[in-house]
């Protein structure tokens, strides 16, 4: 048994006792905020959302040694949607995702308001730079890169009208699991992930292991979130 999957069993040993002070306890302040415009908006108290650190770290900036990767400076959009995607089984449900079906029973015990309040408070989190551990032709990659551009920006900033996180800043070996898990199918198969279909596609378009780390090591040339 691997280290993460141990620490997970134990977090799913612990997320019932929690789940359901996680989905009554969403303070007010917290719900109203989501979707709020005014930038000094946030929750003034929180229920113990303490096991996303268990993984991810006391501020959300990764740990490699479980394979739990950075989550600090996500935009609050995407990890919504992606803990809803874990909730409705549309990913973490292929037996060879390891750290997906990790994910999936912890978003299983989320409600809506617990989602949302989730995401604020990864959203206090102190990003920063992740250390670079993918190497590759960078010239080659940012070739590659070309068609990224056109939906998650040039500099890797992301558009969320086209429903497209932000890469610069990520931790570089989760983006070439995450193009290698599309690639295999374990993510974007269901036609109710729209993105996920889409980026299956564009996986699809690298032929080989080095051409996904020549990629990545193109976007960690790009200024960090």
């Amino acid at each position: 048994m691997s280290v993460r999957a141990a620490v997970g069993q134990l977090l799913l040993a612990c997320i019932g006792s929690v789940a359901a002070a996680i989905c009554s306890a969403v303070p007010a302040a917290a719900a109203a905020t989501i979707g709020s415009t005014d930038s000094a908006a946030s929750p003034t108290s929180t229920p113990d959302y303490g096991f996303c650190t268990v993984c991810h770290g006391t501020q959300g900036n990764g740990n490699p040694g479980i394979r739990a990767p950075k989550i600090a400076g996500i935009e609050p959009w995407y990890l919504k949607r992606q803990l809803e995607h874990f909730r409705s089984q549309l990913r973490g449900t292929q037996p060879t995702d390891v750290s997906g079906m990790e994910m999936q029973p912890v978003a299983m015990q989320l409600d809506d308001k617990a989602i949302d309040a989730v995401a604020l408070y990864v959203g206090t989190f102190t990003p920063k730079a992740p250390p670079k551990t993918v190497s590759g032709d960078v010239k080659h990659g940012r070739q590659l890169y070309t068609s990224c551009a056109a939906c998650h920006g040039p500099k890797g900033e992301g558009n969320s009208a086209l429903h497209a996180p932000a890469l610069a800043g990520q931790t570089d070996w989760y983006l070439v699991t995450e193009l290698q898990d599309f690639q295999a199918g374990l993510r974007g198969l269901s036609p109710q992930d729209d993105s996920g279909t889409q980026m299956r596609a564009a996986a699809s378009a690298l032929p080989d292991e080095p051409a996904i780390k020549d990629v990545v090591a193109y976007i960690n040339t790009l200024p960090r979130r």
